[in-house]
């Protein structure tokens, strides 16, 4: 892995960690806070809030700004949200910190899957960013875990201020491995960059990321009552089962991001496929401990194998502002989280049962499937009709020194 890769990689951990971290601190903080269970989690929504109002905004706002500095300023922004998460006297400013630390997420990984694709050679730009989120599938094996242990035995302020320190490492890794890479020239302004948004295939690959993660979020939210009420699983063993989860999805993203680099379409639906196979399967894998645990580790690996492919057919379909597509498709990404749980827990209280939500999941997944679908036939329409077929991403945007490049 490229020394600069690994900075982004650090960072992305940090993210992961708190984001997820959360939900296995639910009862602590509620019990620490004096507020019910339900009540507490809406800090993991003020979470998600943050990075969907964040991801757009923050990625547009510094478009015209050095990478390097951007990266940097958008993990200060995150570490000094954990921090205050650690500090806050209540719920009403925990929901506040929760939200800034929700913030700099899309856009960091936005700007940092820009930069990743700019530091590797044309052939290798898919699996360049699969690395990035690396540290974001590795936090759901060791992070999460590691933060929910130090939030059980020290407190969950605990954990927020290792979080901090976390982000603190991530700016100096970045400060000193990350090149420096100037802005895009500048031109169109703010404008330019939100004209790059209007075309449809834009749009068909953000609604792609939506309904694909739906798929995902629609069946991994209700997991634990799956393994526990059909598979048989007590409620301590739920916890290493989503470790295995976490190597699912690793593998899935390194997978994904290696096969994306020979035929991203390809990838693409055949990540989508698999998912829907998967999900639709979860009915009978749910019925014996043994193939529950193997449902679970597939569903990661299905799910990740797309990540990398729609980060970069967004990146594609946007290319003269790759940046602030990048983070719009991380604002989908959580939109999947919301809407996929959701949908999930309208099947589970129409009363169709505990592995329900996956089903639901598997009609997302295909509905993923059709909209991949219809963006495949309008560029092969823009081609017939003389627009040209659709262009690769452009290194330019992201100029890197020749040393950093092949290392």
């Amino acid at each position: 892995m490229p020394l600069a890769l690994l900075a982004l990689a650090v960072g992305a951990f940090g993210i992961g960690t708190t984001e997820f971290a959360m939900m296995g601190l639910l009862p602590d903080v509620a019990g620490d806070l004096h507020i019910s269970i339900p009540a507490a989690g809406h800090l993991v929504s003020a979470y998600a809030l943050g990075v969907v109002v964040g991801a757009p905004l923050l990625a547009a706002a510094t478009a015209r700004m050095p990478r390097r500095t951007v990266l940097i300023a958008l993990m200060g922004l995150f570490v000094a949200g954990n921090a205050l998460s650690a500090l806050a006297p209540d719920q009403h400013w925990l929901l506040a910190a929760r939200f800034l630390s929700g913030l700099p997420h899309g856009a960091f990984f936005g700007v940092g899957a820009v930069v990743a694709t700019g530091l590797a050679a044309p052939e290798r730009k898919a699996r360049s960013v699969s690395l990035m989120f690396l540290g974001l599938t590795v936090a759901n094996i060791a992070g999460v875990p590691a933060a929910t242990l130090v939030g059980q035995h020290l407190g969950w302020r605990a954990t927020f201020l290792g979080v901090s320190a976390i982000g603190a490492v991530a700016i100096a890794s970045l400060f000193l491995l990350i090149p420096p890479v100037p802005g895009p020239t500048p031109g169109g302004g703010l404008r330019g960059e939100l004209a790059a948004l209007r075309p449809l295939p834009v749009w068909l690959a953000l609604g792609t990321t939506v309904a694909g993660f739906a798929a995902l979020f629609a069946a991994y939210s209700y997991i634990a009552p799956m393994l526990t009420d059909a598979a048989g699983y007590t409620e301590g063993s739920v916890t290493p089962l989503l470790a295995l989860f976490g190597v699912g999805a690793t593998a899935g993203n390194l997978l994904g991001g290696r096969l994306a680099d020979h035929a991203m379409r390809a990838t693409l639906f055949g990540g989508l496929a698999s998912l829907v196979v998967v999900l639709a399967a979860f009915p009978v894998l749910m019925r014996t401990q043994w193939s529950a645990a193997a449902a679970v580790l597939l569903l990661g690996t299905a799910a990740f194998v797309t990540g990398s492919p729609l980060q970069l057919m967004v990146m594609e379909k946007a290319a003269a502002a790759p940046s602030l597509a990048s983070s719009a498709n991380q604002a989908a990404f959580n939109l999947a989280n919301a809407g996929g749980a959701w949908t999930g827990g309208l099947a589970l209280a129409a009363g169709f049962g505990t592995t329900s939500p996956a089903l639901a999941g598997a009609a997302l997944a295909v509905l993923g499937l059709a909209v991949a679908g219809l963006a495949y036939g309008v560029d092969r329409r823009r081609v017939a009709l003389g627009g040209g077929a659709p262009g690769r991403l452009v290194a330019a945007h992201v100029p890197a020194p020749p040393e950093r490049v092949h290392r």
